[in-house]
């Protein structure tokens, strides 16, 4: 459901959150980062998976500095970056808040048109551990199936544990596309997050594996969230099975 910003989490669920922040650069045609942070911080996530976090040309400096997200969010970036002056790999971020910290992560490279990757973070919190899959996948349908695959491969080496998958993943229809992620992971739709200033578009989705069910999920689209970025931020709190 669309609502301005998500109400506080209940007790005992982890609430997650994806969102595209084209850069901070909003609907104005201006690079905000406070923007952008306070849209964060009102979305009350224990872990944010961002894209588009760092700038498109080499050495990618991002354009949310750590000191901003920090400072005015609370949010403390993931260690994911290869370089010194990004925040993301491949534009993928990971924003924690306390005391969630990342212990171990795995980088994969995703084949495409476009250079693509997806960064696979084990977790650990107040409720225990998740693993979380962030990415931002191809334009092209037959790149994505592609791609799932190798996300899906991945996580086949790996021991299994309560998984969710976070991201832009660029799939216009509505139920359709998702194949390569069955049956482990059910897709869900928040809400059409896509295009801001008028969402014909879910093309920002959360995706479950066993473990771990949706409680409540939405898209926020008023305020600064609706001129932020050319996306809207979708959110979900989660339980743990059993």
């Amino acid at each position: 459901m669309d609502m301005p910003y998500p109400p506080k989490t209940p007790p005992g669920l982890i609430r997650v959150a994806s969102y595209n922040l084209h850069k901070c650069v909003g609907l104005d045609r201006r690079r905000d980062p406070h923007r952008v942070a306070r849209v964060v911080a009102g979305l009350g996530a224990d872990v944010i998976a961002v894209q588009e976090i760092d700038k498109r040309l080499p050495p990618r400096p991002t354009s949310l500095p750590r000191e901003v997200i920090e400072r005015e969010a609370g949010l403390s970036p993931a260690p994911v970056a290869d370089t010194r002056v990004s925040l993301g790999w491949h534009g993928n971020g990971l924003l924690l808040a306390p005391p969630w910290r990342m212990v171990h992560l795995h980088r994969l490279p995703l084949a495409g048109l476009e250079p693509r990757g997806a960064l696979i973070a084990d977790l650990t919190g107040p409720s225990g551990p998740l693993r979380v899959v962030a990415t931002h996948l191809g334009l092209r349908r037959r790149d994505r199936q592609r791609q799932m695959t190798q996300i899906m491969a991945a996580l086949n080496l790996r021991h299994h544990g309560p998984t969710v998958l976070l991201g832009d993943l660029n799939e216009w229809a509505a139920h359709e596309g998702f194949a390569p992620l069955d049956p482990y992971f059910t897709v869900h739709n928040p809400g059409r997050s896509f295009h801001a200033r008028r969402p014909v578009a879910a093309l920002d989705r959360i995706a479950t594996g066993p473990g771990l069910r949706v409680r409540h999920m939405g898209v926020c689209r008023s305020g600064e969230a609706g001129r932020a970025s050319d996306h809207l931020p979708i959110w979900a709190d989660l339980s743990r099975d059993g």
